[in-house]
């Protein structure tokens, strides 16, 4: 059994939580408890790397300068995780439409579209707010016979649906080689046949899509929003997630720029979901 690694980072609110816990879900950590004033994060001893941790917490937490109490760090004893992680994994359920579970839950046939997901180290098995909007924003799109980008992919999730959905070509994209090789595995246990894995960061080339889905965080959709009108097709459509609420108006103005519409789908714990459609210019 392998030895894992407890971080203990101060919380200032609910917010500042569902940030953390969504980045370092990007960078190996697996199990989250959370306190009235801290959170608490595990990852295995042998992935821990304190120079990238303090690096995305404080990114998440907006500091310019590194502070002393940060966060603390102690080793956990060895258990067995498997069953720990079984316990508290519940499958997710979206009305009829679709439903996802891991490899020991029991089939679920009541609804349109079953996903078999195992986390392991990567983001995104519907229980976050924003996978769960981008589940429910997919819901409302034809995916028959198109063509999908999934930008930062994580589990693989996303892109599963899409070609359950009837995509017939779903490129999914991640950095973290972790994410990548989590996201093959739940590809095969669903005997996805169309979706193509790259460890990547950044779109390039001459491929345009007809979907685009980016469920990440704010910096990234931000910096790639140029790139993602370059690569959309002119009647399609960029669904977005993986950014709070509060910053919509951030988000509107550089869609705003780069010649976009936009509207907020979804709200769901402080977070939100929204879609980027390229804007009409009348001669």
């Amino acid at each position: 059994m392998s030895t894992y690694i407890e971080i203990s980072i101060p919380v200032k609110n609910e917010s500042e939580s569902d940030i953390l816990i969504a980045q370092l879900s990007h960078i190996g950590f697996e199990g989250f408890e959370e306190a009235e004033d801290s959170l608490h994060a595990f990852i295995p001893e042998a992935l821990y790397d304190e120079a990238r941790l303090r690096k995305t917490v404080m990114g998440a937490k907006e500091l310019k300068e590194d502070t002393e109490n940060l966060f603390s760090v102690k080793q956990i004893q060895p258990k067995n995780w498997n069953e720990e992680w079984e316990k508290d994994f519940l499958p997710v359920v979206l009305d009829d439409f679709c439903a996802i579970r891991a490899e020991f839950h029991q089939k679920i046939s009541t609804v349109q579209h079953e996903l078999i997901i195992t986390p392991k180290m990567s983001f995104g098995t519907g229980h976050h707010a924003t996978t769960y909007m981008m589940l429910e924003a997919m819901r409302s799109l034809d995916f028959y016979a198109e063509n999908v980008l999934d930008f930062g992919t994580g589990t693989g999730i996303l892109a599963i649906l899409a070609e359950k959905m009837g995509s017939v070509k779903v490129r999914a994209l991640d950095m973290d080689p972790w994410s990548l090789e989590n996201a093959k595995e739940n590809i095969a246990a669903n005997q996805a046949r169309h979706i193509s894995v790259e460890q990547k960061d950044s779109l390039d080339g001459e491929a345009v899509f007809d979907i685009i889905l980016a469920n990440i965080n704010l910096q990234v959709i931000l910096q790639n929003m140029g790139s993602f009108r370059q690569h959309l097709d002119e009647n399609g459509v960029i669904i977005g997630s993986g950014v709070l609420a509060k910053d919509e108006d951030e988000i509107r103005q550089t869609a705003t720029e780069e010649g976009f519409l936009m509207n907020v789908l979804f709200t769901r714990d402080n977070w939100m979901s929204f879609s980027l459609k390229k804007r009409v210019i009348s001669s």
